[in-house]
């Protein structure tokens, strides 16, 4: 029989095994969520940064003589396969975008100096070489390289016609005014094609859509996000702090108070969508019909109120996201010592005061703990917005220069839904997809922007009041 000392030991030494074994898988646990982190976010930025790169524009001759001009955007190597995948662009002409060429078809391919892009308002890109720049039945300047050095001075010259002509030969007469970049991607350099980078990057981001949200900017979705989410906020902070308020520092402990706290944990796992319906209904049709017949009654039956909108979106969402608010104040609340408390009330400040002046400005950390939670889920909602005031392309946005400048009942779009029409309801999905990584990307940057502002505060309310024990 082993002495006691000794049993102790070996027990000690199992524990310690035991519990380093714990800590590296927590550890291992960790690393393969920050690698698969990191690895969602380098694969949204290489396709989705990759999209404003411009590639160059490369000719292929086939055996039977046809030309195809385009770029090349994938090259399929395997086996027994050998082809590419170009955009060809062209769709009012062709009617395709992109088409798979065999390798042992071509015989030569080509980069032509004085090939061009144009970006258009409709139809999408077209490849091919200028021909002809006409005004009425004048030909203002013929041959490539004449139409070319007369077209950027002149491009916005009205009834001014752009004769465009394909690698196969076709021609194409279009306004000049729908061009809206001109380019000889084969002659930009590197250089050049920074400094179109930078400017692609920035239209994306100010710029509004256009050819239904696949061309153009995304500037009214990201807008309309921030405002939304902003606006929601504003709706939720109050009544998710006076509702844990209540629950901590007023209601008699007990088990009513435990039902509720019970229902609010259960309000978080309710399906999204149910909330939106529950918007439509309460929001839309009762306080915004109401709202109506009120005030607006000229306007009937056209609704004003009594329709989506981005004040009854941030509502929705309000009710959506205020259980989080509500748990984490709590949260924050019950973390002030209650010593501190009694300190304030001894000093003769009433209850009200001592919340007021006290207890809130210490449990603020863990109130915006609950805040960033609730920004970070409502900015990724699409679901419920669908329902109550998110549409596809917004004629104006809910913030302008005109009186009253907030225009609370206007609708708006979002970077989530973006995502998804672009990605799932586009004519065209091949030529979008990288602008479905791009429009991901950027609201994972907005989402962060805001979530570091208000981390940030709350780290410097957590410094100011650490002598709570906060």
């Amino acid at each position: 029989m082993r002495p006691a000392p000794a049993l102790f030991g070996g027990y000690q030494r199992r524990s310690e095994a035991f519990g380093q074994a714990m800590t590296w898988l927590c550890g291992g646990a960790l690393a393969f969520n920050l690698l698969l982190v990191i690895g969602i976010l380098a694969l949204l930025a290489y396709h989705g940064l990759g999209y404003f790169w411009q590639r160059d524009l490369a000719e292929l001759t086939f055996k039977d003589g046809r030309k195809v001009l385009g770029e090349v955007w994938e090259i399929e190597q395997a086996p027994g396969i050998d082809r590419v995948r170009m955009k060809t662009g062209n769709r009012d002409v062709s009617g395709l975008d992109f088409v798979w060429i065999d390798s042992k078809d071509v015989i030569r391919r080509a980069r032509p100096a004085g090939a061009v892009m144009l970006e258009r308002l409709e139809w999408g890109n077209f490849y091919g070489v200028m021909a002809e720049l006409r005004r009425g039945g004048q030909v203002l300047a013929s041959g490539e390289d004449a139409v070319w050095r007369a077209f950027g001075s002149l491009q916005k010259t009205e009834d001014l016609v752009l004769v465009m002509k394909t690698a196969g030969g076709e021609e194409k007469e279009m306004p000049a005014g729908t061009v809206v970049r001109a380019l000889r991607p084969n002659g930009l350099g590197v250089a050049g094609k920074l400094r179109l980078y930078v400017s692609r990057i920035a239209e994306f981001v100010s710029a509004d859509p256009r050819e239904s949200n696949t061309e153009g900017g995304i500037f009214p979705a990201l807008f309309g996000t921030v405002f939304m989410v902003f606006l929601m906020s504003f709706a939720v902070a109050p009544l998710g702090v006076l509702a844990a308020l209540y629950l901590r520092e007023y209601a008699k402990q007990g088990p009513l108070v435990r039902v509720v706290r019970i229902a609010v944990n259960n309000l978080a796992g309710v399906p999204s969508i149910v909330f939106g319906m529950f918007g439509l209904a309460f929001f839309v049709y009762l306080i915004g019909g109401s709202i109506d017949r009120l005030f607006y009654s000229e306007s009937l039956p056209s609704p004003t109120f009594g329709t989506g909108g981005v004040l009854w979106a941030a509502l929705t969402l309000a009710l959506l996201t205020v259980p989080v608010v509500i748990v984490a104040a709590e949260e924050g609340l019950a973390a002030v010592p209650r010593i501190v408390r009694e300190g304030s009330l001894a000093l003769g400040a009433t209850q009200f005061e001592t919340l007021r002046r006290v207890v809130l400005p210490a449990a603020a950390p863990g109130i915006l703990t609950g805040m960033i939670l609730a920004m970070a889920r409502a900015a990724g909602e699409v679901a419920p917005l669908m329902i109550v005031g998110m549409v596809k392309l917004a004629p104006a946005l809910p913030l302008d220069g005109k009186p009253p400048f907030l225009h609370f009942e206007r609708k708006f779009m979002h970077l989530g839904f973006h995502i998804y029409d672009v990605g799932f309801q586009s004519p065209n999905v091949e030529a979008t997809t990288p602008l479905v990584f791009a429009t991901a990307l950027l609201l994972i940057l907005v989402v962060t922007v805001m979530n570091l502002m208000a981390v940030a505060l709350r780290n410097h309310l957590r410094r100011k009041y650490a002598g709570s024990a906060v």
